[in-house]
């Protein structure tokens, strides 16, 4: 059974944020501007991502980030709502493609590409002696 065989072009999903001190670079960077982290847009991309393919996946299998190209293009205060959204865009032999965009009211604040694989939950968790829940892995 090819574990990608209901994701189809076209899929989407979003993630819907409201930006606190803890995303913002000047959380984690002492000096920096408490503006939406870079890491944190890329973050809820993937979480967009992840949950358009869910749930057409089989039982005990997940999809896990293999590549992001992701550019950040404006600053987004604390206390502004982020739109992440993810739109599949290719479905191949081992992975998904999906094209990514991140709003801030009707401004676009990131866009790119980002790539996901689909793992068998129990195999990926024998192989590598990770333990825990992988039902929504970013």
């Amino acid at each position: 059974m090819n574990p990608l065989e209901k994701v189809t072009i076209g899929m989407t999903a979003e993630k819907l944020v409201t930006i606190t001190p803890e995303m913002t670079v000047g959380h984690a960077v002492p000096g920096m501007p408490e503006v939406y982290g870079t890491p944190m847009m890329i973050l809820h991309m993937e979480m967009a991502a992840g949950s358009a393919v869910q749930p057409v996946l089989p039982a005990g299998h997940v999809s896990v980030g293999m590549m992001v190209n992701i550019r950040h293009l404006a600053a987004t205060p604390i206390g502004r709502t982020v739109r992440a959204i993810a739109r599949v865009v290719a479905v191949e032999a081992r992975s998904i493609l999906f094209e990514l965009e991140a709003w801030d009211g009707d401004r676009k604040i990131g866009d790119g590409t980002h790539r996901r694989g689909v793992v068998d939950v129990a195999e990926f968790e024998q192989r590598y002696g990770v333990t825990g829940p992988m039902t929504e892995m970013a």
